[in-house]
């Protein structure tokens, strides 16, 4: 029998390539989003890619515990993956009341109505931002968390928290896997769903394909005076994609039953650190385009270098990233050349 996983905030960029990945490993999707941060043009995408007209689709604020509760008693859902979050660090900065409310608040309602509804296997969409400016990289699950340097990333350490208490609480009838993820990048390869930035972009990648499509006039590197060997930050760049297939691993995992504890915590990274200024040379190489960037000082909050030690994820999840940084960046150029219409 097909199981059901929700999919909370399944409209977004990370979530729609995951409810792709789940639809193709054979899992039966619910997608549901407020839409506060998305429209339907990846919605849409998903439903031409998998050929699911019917996939079924709730427009639901997770803040409001009701409605929650209302999409778990009218679903038999067998797992959710929660990705329904505001994720703007310096929003975040500015507004920190509408960041711990909503993220914290929907958080709490999804455990809540899961567990009241029989729904006992949680996957929690994390981050490596839980790990600050590490002391030693690359960073194993076992890297001691750091004071956040945003709200934002401080939600995420304690939604963290919440899902470990309610796992311990639950007496072994609730299981949990939090993700931390490193840097999400690219695009489906049907160029029908990628990241869609609202206003002006966050991200370093919709940054650069936006400035080589011309939508940007110039693309600005904070900072070329780091201690790295070419002044700029290194992160660990993952295709979309692969990170996406990490979910339905995680999934798998807990629904087979092969969870060796109540609650596990992964890192989902390539463990290959790239420069911000490697990853804009990439993107001109593999695209054969000039890009117009310039240096500028360094932001607040920015670590110097971060990746991933993945190797718990690739023994215990039997995963591993496998697409180059080169067809990422292929990816991403053809969505924005997408939805450019071009």
């Amino acid at each position: 029998m097909k199981k059901t996983v929700l999919v909370s905030g399944g409209a977004g960029f990370i979530g729609s390539h995951v409810t792709v990945e789940l639809i193709e490993a054979g899992y039966d999707v619910i997608v549901a989003d407020n839409m506060s941060n998305c429209d339907r043009t990846c919605f849409e995408g998903v439903k031409k890619i998998t050929g699911r007209e019917d996939l079924p689709f709730h427009l639901v604020d997770f803040c409001d515990a009701a409605a929650a509760e209302k999409l778990f008693s009218e679903n038999k859902i067998d797992a959710v993956i929660h990705f329904a979050a505001f994720k703007a660090v310096g929003e975040s900065v500015d507004k920190p009341l509408m960041y711990y409310r909503n993220n914290l608040d929907s958080f709490m309602n999804v455990i809540e109505a899961a567990q009241k509804n029989g729904c006992t296997n949680i996957l929690f969409s994390s981050s490596a931002t839980v790990y600050g400016e590490p002391d030693v990289v690359p960073v194993t699950e076992q890297t001691p968390r750091k004071d956040a340097t945003s709200p934002y990333g401080n939600t995420k350490k304690m939604c963290e928290d919440i899902l470990q208490d309610c796992v311990k609480a639950s007496g072994g009838s609730l299981k949990g896997i939090l993700l931390r993820y490193f840097n999400p990048i690219g695009a489906h390869p049907s160029a029908l769903i990628g990241e869609l930035p609202r206003g002006i972009p966050n991200n370093l990648v919709p940054f650069i394909t936006q400035t080589a499509i011309g939508k940007r006039e110039c693309l600005s590197i904070f900072g070329n005076d780091y201690p790295t060997e070419d002044g700029t930050c290194k992160r660990d760049y993952i295709d979309i994609v692969d990170l996406a297939r990490a979910h339905v691993c995680a999934v798998a995992r807990m629904l087979d039953g092969k969870m060796e504890q109540g609650c596990e915590i992964y890192n989902i990274g390539t463990g290959r650190p790239v420069s911000v200024l490697e990853l804009v040379n990439a993107f001109e190489k593999v695209n054969g385009l000039k890009l117009n960037y310039r240096f500028a000082p360094r932001r607040p909050g920015d670590v110097v270098a971060i990746w991933a030690d993945p190797s718990l994820a690739n023994e215990k999840l039997g995963w591993k990233a496998t697409r180059s940084v080169e067809d990422t960046l292929k990816s991403a150029w053809e969505w924005e050349k997408h939805i450019a219409g071009r």
